[in-house]
């Protein structure tokens, strides 16, 4: 039977990388794209990450992988970090898209987006809120009213962690 919903991701890159290292695995991107499709009928599938000049393999790869990368122009900061907050690029985008989509699953840990889950579930728009690490997220996301909604990542490591293919005896991957 074909999945009809038409669901829309939004993914905090940054806050699902940092979240899942933390654990000591790292993500395949192209997995968790697959996964967003089959268990939550997403069609479209918005990354936000910061732009850094040199990345441009990465970028491909994740577009090659099915998300919409929406870049950030990042800083460089004189003690050598790099910062390139997208949050405000996720909200103006889901906003965008508001009547383009069923329901919205939105991929983050960070209390920031707390107005725009509460939006989406008061408008009945809200699919899931999937959180990288159940053990360390924001306050805000654990109030009452998003625990129907509430999604881990912590689970999915065996389905969704990156693992370097080897070459088959002959060489070949």
């Amino acid at each position: 039977m074909r999945d009809t919903r038409n669901n829309y991701a939004f993914v905090d890159s940054q806050n699902v990388n940092l979240a899942i290292r933390d654990q000591g695995w790292r993500l395949d991107w192209r997995r968790f794209r697959i996964h967003l499709q089959e268990k939550y009928g997403v069609t479209k599938a918005f990354l936000f990450i910061g732009y850094v000049e040199g990345n441009s393999e990465l970028y491909t790869a994740l577009q090659d992988a099915g998300f919409l990368c929406v870049f950030k122009p990042t800083l460089e900061y004189k003690d050598g970090t790099t910062k390139g907050n997208c949050d405000a690029e996720l909200v103006l985008q889901a906003m965008i898209e508001y009547q383009n989509f069923q329901k919205a699953v939105i991929v983050t840990g960070d209390g920031d987006f707390y107005c725009l889950a509460k939006y989406f579930m008061e408008q009945e728009k809200l699919q899931a809120l999937l959180v990288p690490n159940r053990l360390k997220f924001s306050a805000l996301l654990k109030f009452k009213i998003f625990r129907s909604h509430l999604r881990f990542m912590n689970d999915l490591k065996e389905r969704l962690a990156y693992t370097k293919k080897r070459p088959h005896k002959d060489g070949t991957l």
